[in-house]
Protein backbone atom coordinates (compact mmCIF):
# COMPACT_ATOMS: atom_id res chain seq x y z
CA UNK A 1 0.00 0.00 0.00
CA UNK A 2 1.28 3.30 -0.78
CA UNK A 3 1.34 6.10 2.09
CA UNK A 4 0.47 9.27 0.59
CA UNK A 5 0.23 12.76 1.19
CA UNK A 6 -3.04 12.63 3.12
CA UNK A 7 -2.00 9.76 5.26
CA UNK A 8 1.00 11.31 5.96
CA UNK A 9 -1.19 14.37 7.22
CA UNK A 10 -3.29 12.46 9.22
CA UNK A 11 -0.48 10.95 11.10
CA UNK A 12 1.14 14.03 11.87
CA UNK A 13 -2.09 15.19 13.33
CA UNK A 14 -2.58 12.24 15.38
CA UNK A 15 -5.91 11.30 13.49
CA UNK A 16 -6.87 7.82 13.85
CA UNK A 17 -7.72 6.45 10.30
CA UNK A 18 -7.64 3.14 8.20
CA UNK A 19 -7.36 2.51 4.62
CA UNK A 20 -8.37 0.24 2.19
CA UNK A 21 -7.05 -0.33 -1.79
CA UNK A 22 -8.90 -1.30 -4.52
CA UNK A 23 -8.64 -2.44 -8.45
CA UNK A 24 -10.10 0.72 -10.54
CA UNK A 25 -10.86 1.21 -13.90
CA UNK A 26 -9.77 4.06 -15.52
CA UNK A 27 -13.12 3.93 -17.58
CA UNK A 28 -15.64 3.47 -14.33
CA UNK A 29 -13.98 6.35 -11.90
CA UNK A 30 -17.24 6.85 -10.07
CA UNK A 31 -17.93 6.50 -6.74
CA UNK A 32 -19.71 4.21 -6.71
CA UNK A 33 -17.95 1.85 -7.93
CA UNK A 34 -15.17 2.87 -5.36
CA UNK A 35 -17.93 1.57 -2.69
CA UNK A 36 -18.55 -1.21 -4.20
CA UNK A 37 -15.02 -2.35 -4.44
CA UNK A 38 -14.62 -1.81 -0.51
CA UNK A 39 -17.41 -3.08 0.45
CA UNK A 40 -19.07 0.10 2.11
CA UNK A 41 -22.32 1.70 1.51
CA UNK A 42 -22.84 4.34 -1.36
CA UNK A 43 -24.23 6.40 1.26
CA UNK A 44 -21.01 6.24 2.94
CA UNK A 45 -18.43 6.78 1.22
CA UNK A 46 -17.79 10.65 0.52
CA UNK A 47 -16.56 11.92 -3.22
CA UNK A 48 -14.98 15.54 -3.03
CA UNK A 49 -16.27 18.06 -5.68
CA UNK A 50 -14.27 21.25 -6.69
CA UNK A 51 -16.12 24.35 -7.40
CA UNK A 52 -15.72 27.99 -8.22
CA UNK A 53 -18.14 30.64 -6.12
CA UNK A 54 -18.86 34.01 -7.88
CA UNK A 55 -17.80 35.57 -4.02
CA UNK A 56 -15.57 32.91 -2.25
CA UNK A 57 -13.63 31.41 -4.97
CA UNK A 58 -12.63 27.87 -4.99
CA UNK A 59 -14.38 25.36 -3.34
CA UNK A 60 -14.44 22.03 -1.86
CA UNK A 61 -17.92 19.75 -1.36
CA UNK A 62 -17.45 16.58 0.67
CA UNK A 63 -20.64 14.44 -0.25
CA UNK A 64 -21.65 10.85 -1.09
CA UNK A 65 -20.75 9.33 -3.82
CA UNK A 66 -24.67 8.42 -4.63
CA UNK A 67 -25.52 11.62 -4.03
CA UNK A 68 -25.40 14.69 -6.98
CA UNK A 69 -24.34 18.28 -5.28
CA UNK A 70 -27.42 20.76 -5.72
CA UNK A 71 -25.17 23.88 -6.91
CA UNK A 72 -28.49 26.15 -5.41
CA UNK A 73 -27.86 24.72 -1.59
CA UNK A 74 -24.21 24.60 -2.49
CA UNK A 75 -24.08 28.15 -3.40
CA UNK A 76 -26.34 29.34 -0.09
CA UNK A 77 -24.22 27.42 1.90
CA UNK A 78 -21.11 28.83 1.24
CA UNK A 79 -21.95 32.32 0.71
CA UNK A 80 -22.21 32.56 -3.17
CA UNK A 81 -24.88 33.55 -5.18
CA UNK A 82 -23.85 31.29 -7.80
CA UNK A 83 -21.61 28.57 -7.69
CA UNK A 84 -19.87 26.12 -10.68
CA UNK A 85 -18.05 22.75 -10.62
CA UNK A 86 -14.57 23.86 -12.13
CA UNK A 87 -13.40 22.17 -15.48
CA UNK A 88 -11.72 18.60 -14.65
CA UNK A 89 -8.48 20.13 -16.47
CA UNK A 90 -8.14 22.43 -13.70
CA UNK A 91 -8.29 19.99 -11.01
CA UNK A 92 -4.64 19.00 -10.56
CA UNK A 93 -3.33 22.45 -11.15
CA UNK A 94 -5.94 23.40 -8.51
CA UNK A 95 -5.56 20.48 -5.33
CA UNK A 96 -2.71 18.62 -6.41
CA UNK A 97 -5.06 15.13 -6.81
CA UNK A 98 -6.51 14.08 -10.23
CA UNK A 99 -9.93 13.18 -10.79
CA UNK A 100 -11.01 9.86 -9.32
CA UNK A 101 -8.15 10.34 -6.78
CA UNK A 102 -8.57 13.68 -4.82
CA UNK A 103 -8.92 13.82 -1.41
CA UNK A 104 -10.17 17.03 0.57
CA UNK A 105 -6.97 16.04 2.76
CA UNK A 106 -3.65 17.64 2.03
CA UNK A 107 -4.40 19.90 -1.04
CA UNK A 108 -2.44 22.60 -2.71
CA UNK A 109 -4.54 25.10 -0.28
CA UNK A 110 -6.23 25.06 2.13
CA UNK A 111 -9.78 26.17 0.07
CA UNK A 112 -13.96 27.05 2.13
CA UNK A 113 -14.62 23.27 3.00
CA UNK A 114 -18.35 21.71 3.41
CA UNK A 115 -19.45 18.02 4.04
CA UNK A 116 -22.88 17.04 3.83
CA UNK A 117 -24.58 16.56 6.91
CA UNK A 118 -25.49 13.12 6.73
CA UNK A 119 -21.63 12.30 7.16
CA UNK A 120 -22.65 12.98 11.15
CA UNK A 121 -24.79 9.41 10.19
CA UNK A 122 -22.21 6.98 10.59
CA UNK A 123 -19.53 6.04 12.88
CA UNK A 124 -16.83 6.54 10.08
CA UNK A 125 -16.65 7.42 6.19
CA UNK A 126 -14.70 6.89 3.21
CA UNK A 127 -12.76 9.62 1.37
CA UNK A 128 -10.40 9.64 -1.66
CA UNK A 129 -6.16 8.77 -0.12
CA UNK A 130 -5.32 11.16 -3.06
CA UNK A 131 -4.52 8.31 -5.49
CA UNK A 132 -6.76 6.19 -7.49
CA UNK A 133 -7.67 2.95 -5.72
CA UNK A 134 -7.40 3.75 -2.41
CA UNK A 135 -9.46 5.28 0.60
CA UNK A 136 -9.11 6.42 3.93
CA UNK A 137 -12.02 5.54 6.46
CA UNK A 138 -12.13 7.93 9.07
CA UNK A 139 -14.81 9.32 11.35
CA UNK A 140 -16.81 11.93 10.39
CA UNK A 141 -15.71 14.17 12.68
CA UNK A 142 -11.98 14.02 12.57
CA UNK A 143 -12.14 14.97 8.52
CA UNK A 144 -14.39 17.76 9.68
CA UNK A 145 -12.48 18.97 12.03
CA UNK A 146 -8.77 18.10 10.01
CA UNK A 147 -10.18 20.25 6.99
CA UNK A 148 -11.84 22.68 9.04
CA UNK A 149 -15.15 21.98 7.00
CA UNK A 150 -18.25 23.20 7.87
CA UNK A 151 -21.62 20.68 7.72
CA UNK A 152 -24.14 21.49 5.17
CA UNK A 153 -27.22 19.82 3.94
CA UNK A 154 -25.70 20.22 -0.38
CA UNK A 155 -27.21 17.44 -1.60
CA UNK A 156 -30.47 17.00 -4.59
Amino acid sequence: MTKTNAMRLLDAAGIAYRTTEYEYDESDLSGTHAAEAIGMPAEQVFKTLVTRGDKTGITVFCIPVCCELDLRKAAAASGNKKIEMTHVKELLNLTGYVRGGCSPIGMKKTYPAYIDETAQLFGEIAVSAGIRGQQIIIAPDDLTAYIKAAEADVTA
